[in-house]
């Protein structure tokens, strides 16, 4: 899929495009993520952008969406106030404003990595602990592929940027995963790195 093939398809009324991956990003690709975003932004009228507010891609790809129109980006943030002095975007969901407790699929996906599952059961028992700090960032990672019941749409389509060295590990292995159950198509940047040559 080009450029002007993804437009055609996901710039319509309620497509929520995911634009994250990885925390640690390679000097030479952050001026490359911002240009993806502002190019998203700039070719596209009706399309969101969802984020979940992290360091590293989070942070460069909303960065190019912001210089453009910080009204289409959202962001889903583990917890009130995170990272807020970096925080442009339009919309701001904390995973404290969901109520989970009506969220089965929320909770049912997070904890379909078994490795999770007591993380997940710590948070809803007691926010207050490590692992609940941690089920916190995977509960949020699920939120932005799959919405929640009454307040977030489910996401069209996901773009990373990942380790290729590495791929699919962590909190960004998570949201692919999370992805494929919800049959939400995504790229990494071998692909995406097609789109902004020329341009960049």
């Amino acid at each position: 899929m080009n450029l002007q093939d993804f437009v055609k398809q996901y710039d319509k009324s309620g497509a929520v495009i995911l634009l994250e991956g990885k925390r640690k990003v390679a000097d030479a690709d952050k001026p490359k993520m911002i240009a993806l975003g502002k190019i998203l932004a700039e070719n596209t009228s009706k399309m969101r952008f969802r984020s979940g507010n992290a360091d590293g891609a989070d942070f460069y790809f909303s960065a190019g969406v912001i210089s453009v129109d910080s009204s289409r980006l959202e962001v889903i943030t583990p917890y009130a106030g995170h990272r807020k002095q970096y925080n442009e975007a339009g919309k701001t969901y904390s995973l404290d404003d969901i109520n989970l407790a009506a969220e089965d699929k929320v909770i049912y996906q997070t904890k379909s990595n078994k490795s999770h599952s007591r993380l997940v059961d710590s948070y809803l028992s007691d926010k207050s602990g490590a692992l609940s700090a941690k089920a916190a960032y995977l509960l949020r990672d699920t939120i932005k592929v799959t919405g929640t019941m009454d307040m977030l749409l489910p996401a069209s389509f996901a773009i990373f940027y990942d380790d290729l060295e590495h791929p699919a590990q962590g909190g960004t292995g998570h949201t692919m995963h999370v992805c494929e159950l919800n049959n939400v198509h995504f790229i990494n940047q071998r692909q995406w790195l097609d789109w902004i040559s020329g341009k960049y």
